[in-house]
């Protein structure tokens, strides 16, 4: 059987394969995209189990406050009493030459108390005339990330 003024020129080719092309451009769109929403997955990760350690560094800096206060002493000077500005850089325990601080380690951080002296009629504590107060700065190193956490009781 033959047809008579029927020529095929191939259209429906052309058309399957400028679908095909729109499918491949879909599929490797949602690719990257994935991939680009694991690599942030991962950063908050890695930013979360810095702030935990950090957190951690603050609890166990908080216990020494509880357990340890009569022997913290206080600030001698305005530029110790200062939220110690070596937080940022600090990596290894020990002295800061600067703020007085000493880094003490902890699982994945330090952390460090300064005692800011007494103070009068404290918030939160009705009643009470003087009270001490405490700095407590924790550090949290990952991997990746640092975090810092400060607490003043």
């Amino acid at each position: 059987m033959t047809f008579k003024g029927c020529r095929q020129s191939g259209m429906a080719l052309l058309v399957s394969l400028i679908f095909l092309l729109m499918l491949s451009l879909t599929g490797l769109s949602s690719l990257q995209s994935a991939t680009e929403q694991e690599r942030k997955a991962g950063a908050v990760w890695f930013v979360n189990q810095s702030f935990q350690a950090a957190e951690t560094a603050l609890r166990q800096g908080e216990s020494q406050v509880q357990t340890q206060w009569p022997a913290l002493l206080a600030c001698t000077s305005a530029a110790t009493c200062l939220p110690p500005s070596s937080a940022r850089t600090q990596t290894s325990p020990g002295p800061d030459p600067y703020s007085g601080v000493l880094w003490i380690p902890v699982a994945d951080g330090l952390y460090g108390v300064q005692n800011l002296g007494a103070g009068v009629t404290p918030a939160q504590l009705p009643g009470i005339t003087a009270a001490n107060f405490y700095r407590v700065t924790g550090i949290g190193s990952g991997e990746y990330f640092r975090a810092l956490s400060i607490g003043r009781y």
